[in-house]
């Protein structure tokens, strides 16, 4: 996918790895997207577009072994993924941010707000996984199949090229972490504004996980994207651009008159 052409990439050294980002400027609180198992922020490049276009300071990086990062030695593992973020928050000069996870991605955030909460002004989970009561791979496997006639198929070739990138070692390694992180366990310790997003189509992310998912976490509400399936940020960006703008106005982390749209979330 062409990146936008006032997107801008950001490279940061951590614990001596490139880590790369793609930015579209705006105004604080910067909103910091992470990916899902075995992609990269090639899925968020529509919605970072969107909310960019909303004069909210968008971003997406690329976690360590994809995409466009370094690739360090050994098997991804969830909770050094989570303090490279915070590392790089740090690295970049971001303080106080909306982490928006997508999939994975919200194990990943929800991992560094639970160790790193200085770090963290908000959290946006999109999809999060796993949904306990179908933990396993087969269960996973079956559950992505029936949810992908409601993806866009031009995200076909992309997932393929982050495969590619990242190569199957790291895409399994990352699929692992994801089985056996236990999100639910960590949700009722994330003391920050906190907005779960699903699409109503997404067959990964059950309406009952994704409830219980939002009551687990203290501050946490629900909202549901018409008509997608997992992958909101690629295949309904508009509608989640405003749903977060929505949330950033309604807990003050956005100056009023931003042009938020959508109903209270």
């Amino acid at each position: 996918m062409q990146r936008s052409a006032t997107t801008q990439r950001i490279t940061v050294p951590v614990r001596d790895e490139p880590v790369v980002a793609w930015r579209s400027p705006g105004r604080p609180p910067a909103v910091v997207c992470v990916h899902g198992a075995g992609v990269s922020s090639r899925e968020f490049q529509p919605f970072l577009g969107e909310l960019g276009r909303r004069g909210h300071d968008a971003w997406a990086v690329d976690l360590p072994g994809f995409g466009a990062s370094g690739r360090p030695p050994g098997p991804p593992v969830l909770r050094a993924l989570a303090d490279t973020v915070a590392e790089w928050l740090a690295a970049a000069g971001l303080e106080r941010v909306v982490l928006l996870g997508g999939s994975f991605g919200c194990q990943v955030v929800v991992d560094a707000a639970v160790r790193h909460p200085e770090r963290v002004a908000g959290l946006v989970l999109v999809g999060p996984t796993v949904d306990p009561a179908a933990r396993g791979f087969g269960r996973q496997l079956l559950r992505w199949l029936r949810n992908s006639p409601h993806e866009r198929l031009s995200m076909a070739p992309l997932n393929l090229a982050d495969y590619r990138d990242a190569g199957t070692r790291r895409v399994i390694g990352a699929f692992g972490e994801s089985l056996r992180d236990r999100i639910e366990d960590k949700l009722p310790y994330v003391d920050r504004p906190a907005l779960v997003v699903r699409g109503a189509r997404d067959r990964m992310v059950p309406q009952e996980w994704a409830e219980e998912a939002a009551r687990l976490l203290p501050r946490g509400r629900l909202a549901v994207v018409p008509d997608s399936g997992h992958m909101v940020p690629y295949r309904r960006p508009r509608e989640l651009a405003e749903t977060v703008a929505a949330f950033l106005a309604r807990h003050g982390l956005a100056h009023s008159g931003d042009g938020a749209e959508g109903g209270p979330v």
